[in-house]
């Protein structure tokens, strides 16, 4: 009896050993078929603004159909929320790490300073701001008006050129009805050298912003423009002061006179 038991034990084994092995190969091949493992990344669920601290409202869970997953993504909303975006992001943009300010910060402006770049403020009228015009995230060329000990003439040069505007007075995001607004400091993201370029440029004379398209990043090669340029001819403007002139020199005599006094007579005495 004993033996039977252990018989039909064994057999029980065998079954279900060659039973789960099959099993195990039928689902390893419908895994296979199926595809690679569907794959979620946060992303927008709007339109964001530089600056926004994100909440849960601005993200939701978008499908991720590459092979491996997001390089420097997310797959929690958790992870995001609280963070602060540094670039406009479209609907539906998977969110990455480097789009994002360091964790930690505020929505203040130094969040809106990627890493590497360096913001400055110069001042400005609303003349020099574009009538007003002068708002967050437009592209500007800077100018500045000098003298030198070299010449006398004011020259004016082209000192940077597609820099972005990153406050409008203490203004971080344009009026969203693009109302100009007339402030007399703004604020410009440079590279470290080009903040060292406009720090000089602003001890040496006037400095004046060039509105530019947003989308036109060439670099042109202005040449100084200088009075002699100006007027096409290098004469001077009408009103200002002409160059000295030297005196005509007088003639030399063409003979000399010697006056000789003999008591209360004179006597006067010509030679060539």
């Amino acid at each position: 009896m004993t033996k039977r038991l252990v018989v039909a034990l064994v057999i029980a084994l065998l079954i279900s050993g060659l039973f789960t092995y099959f099993l195990s190969r039928r689902v390893a091949k419908a895994a296979r078929l199926k595809g690679p493992q569907q794959q979620f990344c946060v992303a927008a669920a709007k339109p964001l603004d530089a600056g926004q601290t994100l909440t849960a409202q601005d993200l939701q869970l978008v499908e991720w159909h590459a092979a491996g997953p997001l390089s420097e993504g997310f797959s929690k909303i958790e992870a995001v929320v609280g963070r602060v975006v540094l670039y406009p992001l479209p609907k539906d943009e998977p969110i990455i790490e480097r789009q994002l300010a360091a964790a930690g910060f505020g929505a203040g402006l130094t969040s809106k300073i990627p890493v590497g770049m360096r913001a400055i403020s110069v001042r400005s009228d609303e003349v020099m701001g574009v009538a007003g015009f002068l708002l967050p995230g437009t592209h500007v060329d800077v100018l500045m008006t000098y003298r030198s000990n070299a010449s006398p003439d004011p020259q004016t040069v082209t000192v940077l050129q597609d820099v972005v505007v990153l406050t409008a007075g203490q203004q971080i995001h344009p009026d969203p009805a693009g109302k100009p607004v007339t402030v007399n400091v703004v604020t410009l993201l440079l590279k470290p050298e080009d903040a060292e370029k406009t720090a000089l440029a602003a001890s040496l004379g006037g400095m004046y912003f060039v509105l530019r398209n947003g989308n036109d990043s060439a670099q042109a090669n202005p040449s100084p423009m200088g009075l002699a340029q100006l007027t096409g001819s290098g004469t001077f403007l009408s009103g200002s002061l002409p160059k000295a002139t030297r005196p005509p020199e007088r003639a030399k005599p063409s003979q000399y006179e010697v006056e000789t006094y003999l008591g209360n007579k004179r006597v006067v005495n010509d030679f060539k």
